[in-house]
C-alpha cells in the first residue's frame, strides 16, 4: 500500500494515478480521537475500491473532525490530481447536523475554489433501503459480527 497525504491509495486507485482521473467517491465520517477507528474507515474504503464493481476511478476517505485528511483538504488534492467530479458518501446511519449541515457547508465552501468541478451528496449511508437487512443478517449470523 502507499500513502500520500493521508490517503490510502489502493492497488486499483495505483493503476488510475497515471491517467486522467474523471470520477472519485470520497466517504465521509466522522473521524475519531482513536486511530485505531479511523483506519477500520481507510480499510473499508480500499475493500470498495478493489471488490465492488463502481462508477468511480477511486474510493478516498475525508473526516469532519480528529483526523486527516479533511473534506476540504481531500477535495483539494482530488480535483488538483485532475479528477472532474466527486461522489460523496456521508458514512453516518442518521441525518444529523454533520449529515444536513456541516458536510454540504465544508463542501460548498471548497467549491469555490473549483467552480469548473462537480461535487454530488449522496444520501447518507443510514438511509439506504438494505440497512434493515444489513442488521437482520448481522444478527442472525454470529460469525459475520465475529463472535464466537
Amino acid at each position: 500500500m502507499k500513502q500520500k497525504v493521508g490517503l490510502t491509495i489502493s492497488t486499483r486507485a495505483k493503476v488510475t494515478l497515471w491517467k486522467e482521473k474523471m470520477k472519485q467517491l470520497l466517504i465521509v465520517t466522522h473521524g475519531s480521537r482513536r486511530e485505531q477507528s479511523n483506519n477500520e474507515v481507510r480499510v473499508l474504503a480500499e475493500k470498495v475500491a478493489i471488490d465492488l464493481p463502481l462508477i468511480t476511478d477511486d474510493v478516498l476517505v475525508a473526516f469532519l473532525e480528529f483526523a486527516s485528511p479533511s473534506i476540504s483538504e481531500a477535495i483539494d488534492i482530488s480535483f488538483t490530481q485532475g479528477v472532474k467530479e466527486l461522489v460523496v458518501l456521508p458514512y453516518f446511519l442518521s441525518a444529523g447536523n454533520h449529515v444536513t449541515r456541516d458536510i454540504p457547508k465544508e463542501i460548498d465552501t471548497v467549491m469555490r475554489n473549483w467552480p469548473d468541478r462537480k461535487v454530488t451528496i449522496l444520501p447518507h449511508i443510514g438511509a439506504s433501503n438494505v440497512m434493515a437487512d444489513l442488521i437482520g443478517n448481522c444478527c442472525q449470523n454470529k460469525n459475520a459480527m465475529g463472535v464466537q
